[in-house]
């Protein structure tokens, strides 16, 4: 009986098979690929965490010599070398200008001993900017400071002492300076908020000659590190990783009894990639379980159109004897087909899409929990209704049709109205303070997802469906009056008749429009926030890079900004801008200065309103511009120093003349807290003009270069070949691959082609699927008006108004609803965008190509069903 039935439902049903399968391999296919792509995803991060550490361990102790000797002996290590941290009181260096000889004076500072093949064993720790990478090298900052370059004299202070002169072999930049001058073992409130202003490094046994006097005399200001490379053998995701050299740093700890403490960098690193891969967890969620559940949703309702026809088939096998568990076993076959071949198609669709889409292959675990998914939306979607009509029906009345007059117990409740008021409430409660998805408390080794913050969404996708729903129903029930002089224009006269008609089918038509215009929102809030994720990630690497090509002379040449003009002659550059970068103390802190010409750096680069508080970047450009004396500064500097608008605010320059530190009244304008090349932490921005006429230079730190966002790779290269090794060249695309997060860094291209593609799908069946569904379902209704007399004219119109029906009410669901998600779907995961977006960026030409492809699916299902309609009545009855 069951291999007969099944041979029955693929001859005779197949269409309806096909299309249950097909919402079955939509989700499957949409999970198990995006699974994929979320365990790719994390083992991408943990590389990336692993590359940006140049020091995996700093390991502190009273003994550096044991330490190196246990290290060597610990399992994973790949490599140790002993560092020397000496403070000194300060710097001094004589250098000659255009003046004379004039001298310059640093506060304290450190001064490291480092072994020969240091920067080799470490590789991104020291890099080079001029000279060699060994002797006296002096870091970029404090060679701007001492005016110094290779071959000039510095004296090192010692306390105490009597100093020590040296000749600079090289200056280096130490991009990981932060971590290099750890407090190993303090917590992280006994951290220094930032490097020393003044470091020398210095072969160790110069190192050693020169402090080991101040050891004996100062113990407390000298001390060793021994610092260590790790072999990366390390599990794929994040946290695993995490775990792993946390527990084996704490078992080295262990096995010296304390003697040796480590500084975790490369745990440090791990922890941020933990928050990276619990938003990429929330991605998933946001992105693939809507369209998981609409493809459910799809399945159901295709299920749904066949109600009546299964009900009258079970009735009729009821009436000659057949079991309540006979149906059931035949309702399970039809699942079971559906399930598998369903299943099957969406694994090998996922397959397909995570080659051509991420270049990875498919996760197994993945891929078998989309497949048990897949078989529970088909058991869900086709034994669930049939046992249910078997418990509520009987032989007499499944062979007729029925209809409930009375609205859903969800709807005389109101219950759509009660979500959508409880998901604002929620959404508006959880966005006062910001969005926290990703939680991880301070001093504690855990990090986790806050799923509260998926109920304000959830409530709103849900509320906006039921409310759709209810004015769905409204709109073809009561206004029927309404419906018949809109469809006048499609069936004439018979808009009455129509309109009557549209309304007994109203149930399944409401049902249609909401997964229509849920199908709609999704692509639509999915297309709008990939959109905003590529605007925001283009905003941070020209943040990072500054401009299409930046342009960055080597530290203490007096670039002029009169060399805009070479640069502007290299083909491919559009406009060129000279941007100062100089040092000043704000009292006793020192920050990193930016002069611009307020008039034309907006022309060059980005920059959003909301890196500034006080006025939109226009106005406080303008300004600038106004009151060349203004100045922008940071949030915490106004909170330091208790500023008000309009304050003055007196910084401490350097002289381009002289090299002393000269005071140079300001007015603070404004709150800048993001800007083209600037530091994350404090820094000000002021006019250029004003900044050269008061310290007497108009030197140039570095050149913004507009490309027009086309061929930037080709112009750095065409000013690398110009300029040659007197100034360093960096372009935006690859600063794309460098900067970021390292969920940027993940590239989210082919989740946004994947995500918009099922997006465009899900679309396109959620009208045309459903529509030839139900329009086939009523071939029987057809045929019956044909052989009465309907002419063409009038089926067409009954076809043609169920289809504007349908467009109309899904098109303006899924507008409201899409334009509602949208803007929550951003805010809520403002923590993914760095810099946070202004507004959402609203992608037009996907939202045409999703209207323009829908309206041509709905247009060709009305064509094909009115062509059927046409023929002769006793062949469509003899075929049903």
């Amino acid at each position: 009986m069951i291999g007969t039935w099944a041979a029955g439902l693929i001859r005779r049903r197949g269409a309806r098979l096909v299309a249950i399968a097909g919402g079955v391999a939509l989700a499957v296919a949409l999970l198990a690929a995006l699974g994929s792509f979320l365990s790719g995803a994390q083992a991408s991060m943990t590389a990336r965490a692993v590359r940006g550490v140049t020091i995996d361990w700093q390991v502190a102790g009273a003994n550096t010599a044991d330490l190196q000797k246990a290290l060597q002996n610990t399992p994973g290590v790949r490599r140790t070398e002993p560092v020397g941290y000496a403070s000194t009181s300060g710097l001094v260096a004589t250098t000659t200008a255009t003046a004379g000889a004039t001298t310059q004076t640093t506060g304290p500072g450190k001064v490291l001993g480092i072994p020969a093949g240091y920067p080799s064993a470490f590789p991104g720790s020291v890099r080079v900017l001029a000279g060699t990478d060994h002797g006296v090298l002096v870091a970029q900052q404090t060679a701007a400071n001492l005016h110094v370059a290779p071959g000039d004299t510095v004296l090192i202070g010692r306390t105490g002492l009597a100093p020590v002169s040296v000749v600079v072999t090289g200056i280096v930049d130490l991009p990981h300076a932060d971590t290099m001058f750890q407090n190993v073992g303090a917590p992280p409130s006994a951290q220094p908020k930032a490097p020393p202003d003044n470091i020398v490094l210095l072969d160790q046994p110069l190192w050693h000659t020169t402090f080991d006097p101040l050891a004996a005399a100062r113990p407390d200001l000298v001390h060793s590190q021994v610092h260590v490379a790790l072999g990366h053998q390390l599990p794929s995701a994040p946290a695993d990783a995490y775990t792993s050299v946390t527990a084996a740093a704490n078992h080295f700890e262990a096995a010296t009894s304390g003697a040796g403490v480590v500084g975790n960098n490369l745990a440090a690193a791990l922890d941020a990639a933990r928050a990276d891969a619990a938003y990429a967890q929330i991605l998933f969620l946001f992105l693939a379980t809507p369209a998981a559940v609409l493809a459910g949703l799809l399945t159901a309702t295709v299920v749904s159109t066949g109600a009546v026809r299964r009900r009258r088939e079970h009735a009729l096998l009821r009436a000659r004897g057949a079991t309540a568990g006979n149906l059931l076993s035949l309702a399970a076959v039809e699942a079971v087909l559906t399930g598998v071949a369903g299943a099957a198609v969406g694994l090998g669709a996922a397959v397909l899409i995570d080659h051509l889409a991420f270049g990875t292959a498919a996760s197994l675990s993945w891929s078998v929990a989309a497949a048990v998914v897949g078989l529970a939306i088909a058991a869900a979607t086709v034994l669930i209704p049939a046992w249910r009509d078997l418990r509520v029906s009987t032989v007499a009345s499944g062979r007729i049709l029925q209809r409930t007059t009375r609205g859903p117990l969800w709807s005389r409740y109101g219950l759509d109205l009660i979500l959508l008021a409880a998901g604002g409430i929620v959404f508006w409660s959880t966005s006062r303070g910001g969005y926290q998805l990703v939680l991880a408390p301070e001093g504690a080794p855990t990090i986790s997802v806050s799923y509260w913050a998926f109920a304000g969404p959830a409530l709103l996708w849900t509320g906006a469906a039921l409310l759709a729903w209810r004015l769905t129903d409204l709109a073809l029930g009561r206004g029927r009056g309404l419906l018949r002089h809109v469809l006048r224009p499609l069936a004439g006269g018979l808009s009455g008749t129509v309109a009557n008609s549209l309304s007994r089918q109203r149930s399944l038509l409401a049902r249609a429009i909401v997964l229509l215009g849920l199908a709609l929102a999704f692509a639509a809030s999915t297309a709008t926030f990939n959109a905003t994720y590529r605007t925001q990630a283009e905003v941070d690497a020209q943040l990072t890079n500054g401009a299409d090509v930046t342009v960055t002379p080597s530290p203490g040449a007096e670039t002029p900004p009169s060399d805009a003009n070479r640069l502007a002659k290299v083909p491919g550059v559009h406009a060129v801008e000279p941007v100062q970068h100089r040092y000043a103390y704000v009292g006793t802190d020192l920050q990193d200065l930016y002069g611009v010409r307020p008039s034309s750096i907006t022309g060059v680069t980005a920059l959003q309103d909301s890196f500034f508080q006080g006025g939109t970047a226009r106005q406080l450009m303008d300004r600038l511009a106004a009151q060349p004396d203004s100045v922008l500064v940071s949030a915490e500097t106004v909170k330091d120093f208790q500023l008000h608008p309009g304050d003055q605010l007196n910084l401490r320059l350097q002289n381009g003349r002289t090299k002393q530190l000269v005071t140079v009244p300001f007015h603070y304008a404004g709150v800048v807290s993001e800007f083209p090349t600037a530091p994350s932490d404090s820094f000000l921005v002021a006019n250029s003009t004003y900044v050269a006429k008061m310290t007497g230079s108009s030197t140039v730190g570095a050149f913004l270069v507009d490309t027009n966002g086309a061929n930037s790779t080709a112009v750095a290269e065409g000013i690398r070949n110009l300029l040659g090794p007197s100034a360093t060249v960096t372009d935006l695309a690859h600063t794309r691959t460098t900067i970021g997060s390292s969920l940027t860094a993940v590239d989210l291209a082919g989740l946004s082609q994947v995500e918009l593609g099922f997006g465009l799908v899900l679309a396109a069946a959620a009208g045309a699927l459903v529509l030839a569904l139900g329009l086939a379902e009523r071939r029987r209704s057809f045929a019956i008006a044909a052989a009465l007399g309907a002419t063409p004219r009038q089926l067409r119109a009954f076809v043609t108004g169920e289809t504007a029906v349908l467009t109309a009410g899904g098109l303006i669901s899924g507008a409201l609803t899409g334009w509602l998600l949208s803007q929550v779907l951003v805010k809520v995961l403002t923590g993914v965008f760095d810099p946070p977006p202004t507004a959402p960026t609203t992608p037009w030409p996907y939202l045409a190509a999703v209207t323009l492809t829908l309206l041509a699916a709905l247009a060709a299902v009305t064509a094909a069903t009115i062509r059927l309609a046409r023929r002769p009545p006793l062949r469509v009855l003899r075929e049903l």
